[in-house]
C-alpha cells in the first residue's frame, strides 16, 4: 500500500522566527502520527533553522523549489546540493505560481525533476489544468501532456521517489474545491498515464496528492478516495490546528 504523504507548501509567509514557533507547535500536535508522511515546506530562509527544529521528529522537510544545477553564477538560485545539505528530503517543483509568474516550463520542471533525484531528493511535481482550460473540456488532455513531459527520461526504478500533486489552477487559492469524485478522476487519469509510460508496477509505486483549497473540513471527503494519496496544503497549512485537522483526516 501507497504511505499518504501531507505537505503543507508555505509559500512566501512566515518569518524564521515566526516559522520555529509554528514548527514546535506542529511537532507537538503530529507527534503520535506514524502511517502518514508530513511534510512542511518553508521558505528557503528557514530551511537551516528547521532542520534542528525537526531533528528525531516525525515531520519531514521540504523546500519550495530549486534550480538544475549543482553550483554556478546563476544569482538568486538554489541548488540540490545546498538543500540536502540543509537535511531537505522533498522539493516542489512546477508549481503553477512557478509556471505561472516565473515562466516555468515542462521541460525545466524536468530537468530539476533529474538533478534532484540524482543528488536522492525526492520531487513533488506539480500538473493541473486552468479554468480556461476545464471549461473546454482539455483537463485530461493537458495534464496528461504535462506528466509525459514532467517524466520524460526518467528511470522507471526513480518512480517510486517521485510525488505528483494534481493542483488544478483555478482551485489554488479561490476557495473553490474540484468535487472529491473529480480529484478522483483525474488522479487516476495521471495514474493511467504512468502506467501507459511505465508499467502497472510503476504506476502502483507512484503516489499521487491532490492540492488546491484543501481545508479541514473538506480533507476526510477528499483523502479518503480510492485513487488520492495525500494532500499539498496551501494557505491551511500556516495554522497548526488547520494543518493538524488535515494531517488526521
Amino acid at each position: 500500500m501507497r504511505t499518504p504523504i501531507i505537505a503543507g507548501n508555505w509559500k512566501m509567509h512566515k518569518t524564521v522566527d515566526e516559522a520555529i514557533c509554528l514548527t514546535r507547535e506542529l511537532k507537538e500536535a503530529l507527534k503520535d502520527i506514524k502511517d502518514r508522511e508530513i511534510v512542511i515546506c518553508p521558505p528557503f530562509v528557514a530551511l537551516h533553522a528547521l532542520k534542528a527544529e525537526l531533528e528525531g521528529s516525525n515531520i519531514k522537510l521540504g523546500a519550495q523549489n530549486c534550480y538544475f544545477e549543482d553550483e554556478g553564477a546563476y544569482t538568486g538560485e538554489v541548488s540540490p546540493v545546498m538543500l540536502k545539505d540543509l537535511g531537505v528530503e522533498y522539493v516542489i517543483i512546477g508549481h503553477s505560481e512557478r509556471r505561472g509568474y516565473f515562466n516555468e516550463t515542462d521541460e525545466l520542471v524536468n530537468k530539476k525533476a533529474k538533478a534532484l533525484l540524482k543528488k536522492g531528493l525526492k520531487p513533488i511535481i506539480c500538473v493541473g489544468e486552468s479554468l480556461e482550460q476545464r471549461e473546454a473540456s482539455e483537463t485530461e488532455s493537458v495534464v496528461k501532456k504535462q506528466v509525459f513531459r514532467d517524466l520524460d527520461g526518467i528511470e522507471p526504478y526513480r518512480i517510486k521517489d517521485i510525488v505528483i500533486a494534481y493542483e488544478p489552477i483555478w482551485a489554488i487559492g479561490t476557495g473553490k474545491t474540484a468535487t472529491s469524485e473529480e480529484a478522483n478522476r483525474v488522479i487516476s487519469i495521471i495514474r493511467d498515464t504512468v502506467k501507459e509510460m511505465y508499467s502497472e508496477k510503476e504506476a502502483s509505486l507512484i503516489r499521487i496528492q491532490y492540492g488546491g483549497s484543501v481545508k479541514a473540513n473538506n480533507a476526510h471527503e477528499i483523502l479518503t478516495q480510492s485513487e488520492i494519496d495525500g494532500a499539498l496544503v496551501g494557505g491551511a497549512s500556516l495554522q497548526t490546528d488547520s494543518f493538524t485537522a488535515i494531517v488526521k483526516y
